[in-house]
């Protein structure tokens, strides 16, 4: 009988640490995921902003803005935006809606940003990125933040 409930008790045991060994590696998938995704969506960023400096670059050597055909750099340009943007949407689907919001605001303002690329001069076009870095920065620390809490 001794035996009996030794070897039940086990049993118990034994599913319950398989039970924490299965959350725990549950949770690392995620916060691994999470983290892999904080990693693209920075690189997407700074893919906006080289496209953009390329579409203003270029601009500013063309001379007239306006009457510049559609060149690879606007469709790199539109790309880049669009990875943030699938990337942005991922992650805030994760989140509330106060940072899903400020996805959205972020996405929006690279639209903007590399709509106005060409016309803006070169002296004033790192300005335009002003309000998009902040906005950014206080969602990377958000990301990282939601990673560390998933430990």
């Amino acid at each position: 009988m001794f035996i009996a409930t030794l070897s039940l008790c086990t049993s118990i045991f034994n599913g319950y640490l398989n039970s924490k060994f299965l959350d725990f590696i549950q949770r690392n998938t995620s916060r691994t995921e999470y983290m892999r995704t904080c990693k693209e969506i920075i690189d997407a960023y700074f893919q906006v902003k080289v496209r953009a400096g390329a579409i203003n670059a270029n601009a500013a050597r063309a001379g007239s803005a306006d009457t510049r055909a559609v060149s690879n750099d606007d469709i790199n340009g539109s790309i880049a935006v669009n990875k943030f943007a699938a990337l942005a949407t991922y992650l805030a689907n994760l989140r509330d809606d106060t940072v899903r919001k400020q996805y959205t605001e972020l996405t929006g303002e690279l639209g903007t940003i590399m709509s106005n690329a060409m016309r803006a001069p070169p002296a004033e076009f790192n300005g335009l990125f002003v309000k998009a870095d902040s906005m950014f920065a206080a969602l990377n620390d958000d990301c990282v933040k939601s990673a560390k809490d998933a430990m």
